[in-house]
């Protein structure tokens, strides 16, 4: 099972990776390939292909500790998300100021996460 996370962290911080790691990564995350799709256009061992990506994912996990940016893009998505709830909540309550009210909490809590 393809550890999900790491997609988040290569999104984060794969420009910190060499080009091949990255495009390893990539390509094993988020093109779901196998090890052994991976390793022949390169010429390489599937060993040889997991090795660099056990080694990109250490990488990435280090700049995660160092720098704790997915972490913060994270948490700052769980805040919009309980933005939402509340803006949902207040136009429930039906007056039309509340509903107005609730419609810019809802559009300002969407341009946050779409800013993630």
């Amino acid at each position: 099972m393809k550890n999900l996370d790491f997609v988040l962290l290569l999104d984060c911080y794969g420009s910190l990776l060499t080009k091949r790691q990255r495009d390893l990564l990539e390509g094993y995350y988020d093109e779901d390939l196998s090890l052994a799709e991976l390793a022949d256009p390169l010429g390489v061992s599937r060993q040889a292909v997991h090795d660099s990506i056990r080694r990109g994912e250490r990488q990435l996990l280090s700049f995660e500790e160092q720098m704790g940016l997915a972490h913060r893009l994270q948490q700052c998505h769980a805040l919009f998300e309980t933005i939402e709830g509340y803006g949902a909540q207040l136009k429930a309550l039906g007056t039309t100021q509340t509903t107005a009210i609730a419609d810019a909490i809802a559009d300002a809590a969407r341009q946050g996460k779409a800013l993630l």
